[in-house]
C-alpha cells in the first residue's frame, strides 16, 4: 500500500542527475504564485517561546470566525492524525478518491474504515455514529460538491463530520462553516499551504464550535508551530491583492492548460476542475509511460494510480506559470 504524494522534486532531480531548479514540477498542487512578504527573517527574534494570539486572529479574520473557533496544527497532515486520535468513534467513511493521508491515518491507527466511491455511489448509506470524511473541492480531479443534502443525511445518522476545504480558497464557492452554528459534531480543515504557496511552512487550521475547540486544545501541546511559520502566514495574509490576483491568474492559466491537453494525442478525457490542477484520463499509454516520455524534458506530473478507484490511466497536471505551461505544450508536441 503506497501513500506517496506529488511534489517529490528532490528525488526526481536526483534520478535525472540534474539540479532541482531545472525541474518543471507539474505534479504539486501548490499555488505557483506567492504572496508578498515584508519581513526580514534574519532579524526575527526566536529566543522567546512563541505566542500565537496574532496568528489566531489573522486566520480567524480570514475565515470570518472567532479565534476561539479554531485550533492550529503543524500542517494539515498533522491535524488529520490528531483529529483521528481525538474522535471518539470506531468507524470511518472516507469519500474517495481523497487526500491519501486520511486512509493512511485510518490504517496506522487501526480504525475500521470504508472507502465510498463518490463518483458512483455518493449516497451510499453510512453507519450511524461513525466519522465521515469529505474533501471539498476534491482531489485529485478538483470537483466542488453541493453537499447540503449529504450533510443532512450525516446529521440524521448522528455522524461526526470532517470536511476538508484545503482547496476552497482557489474558488468562490461557499464553505460548510454555516453548519457549525447548528451542528456540534462538525469539523472543517483548512490548509494554509496550498493557496499561500508554502508547503515548507507548516500551518493548518481546524474550525469547529468553541466547545469542540476547547476539548481539542486540551489534547494539544502548548507549542507546535515555529515563529518562522507563524510570521510567514501572518505576513502572507497582509497581502490584500494576492487572493484576487491568484484566483484570476489561476483561471486564465488553467484555461490554457485545458486547451493544451485537448490537443494532446494521448488525452481520452479531461475532468472539469475548479481548483489549480486538472486530471485527465490517458489513452494508449499509462501514467508511468507518460512520465517516462516527459523525463527528457525534466517535467514531473502526478501519477494518480495510487488513488482509490483510479487506475494507471489517470494523471494530474497542476496549473503553473504561463512560461512553464508553454514549455509543457512544446514537449507534448514533440512526443
Amino acid at each position: 500500500m503506497t501513500f506517496s504524494h506529488g511534489g517529490d522534486i528532490i528525488n526526481f532531480a536526483t534520478n535525472l542527475g540534474c539540479d532541482v531548479d531545472e525541474i518543471i514540477d507539474l505534479s504539486s498542487n501548490i499555488n505557483f504564485l506567492k504572496p508578498e512578504i515584508h519581513c526580514d527573517f534574519n532579524t526575527l527574534n526566536i529566543s522567546p517561546y512563541p505566542n500565537y494570539d496574532k496568528l489566531y486572529n489573522s486566520i480567524a479574520n480570514l475565515y470570518q470566525i472567532k479565534s476561539s473557533q479554531l485550533e492550529l496544527y503543524n500542517g494539515g497532515s498533522s491535524a488529520i492524525f490528531s483529529l483521528f486520535k481525538f474522535f471518539d468513534i470506531s468507524y470511518i467513511n472516507i469519500y474517495s478518491p481523497a487526500y491519501l493521508e486520511y486512509k493512511k491515518a485510518a490504517v496506522k491507527l487501526n480504525y475500521s474504515y470504508e472507502l465510498i466511491n463518490r463518483f458512483t455511489d455518493i449516497y451510499k448509506e453510512v453507519i450511524p455514529n461513525s466519522l465521515v470524511v469529505f474533501v471539498n473541492p476534491s482531489t485529485p480531479e478538483g470537483s466542488f460538491y453541493d453537499i447540503d443534502k449529504l450533510i443532512q443525511i450525516w446529521i440524521e445518522k448522528n455522524c461526526t463530520i470532517l470536511i476538508d476545504e484545503s482547496f476552497l480558497d482557489f474558488t468562490s464557492y461557499p464553505s460548510a462553516l454555516k453548519y457549525i452554528k447548528t451542528y456540534n459534531k462538525l469539523y472543517i480543515l483548512k490548509s494554509m499551504t496550498k493557496f499561500y504557496s508554502s508547503a515548507g511552512i507548516r500551518v493548518g487550521a481546524v474550525l469547529s464550535s468553541e466547545q469542540n475547540i476547547k476539548k481539542l486544545q486540551n489534547c494539544e501541546p502548548v507549542w507546535k508551530i515555529s515563529q518562522f511559520d507563524s510570521t510567514y502566514i501572518q505576513e502572507a495574509l497582509k497581502d490584500d491583492n494576492f487572493v484576487k490576483v491568484s484566483k484570476a491568474v489561476t483561471v486564465t492559466n488553467k484555461e490554457y492548460l485545458v486547451a493544451i491537453l485537448k490537443d494532446f494525442k494521448y488525452t481520452q478525457d479531461i475532468f472539469s476542475s475548479c481548483t489549480n490542477f486538472v486530471m485527465i484520463q490517458l489513452k494508449n499509454i499509462n501514467a508511468k509511460q507518460f512520465q517516462e516520455l516527459l523525463k527528457p524534458y525534466k517535467i514531473m506530473i502526478r501519477d494518480c494510480s495510487n488513488f482509490d478507484f483510479l487506475d494507471e490511466s489517470f494523471v494530474r497536471i497542476a496549473v503553473k506559470s504561463h512560461k512553464d505551461l508553454e514549455y509543457f505544450e512544446k514537449a507534448l508536441q514533440k512526443l
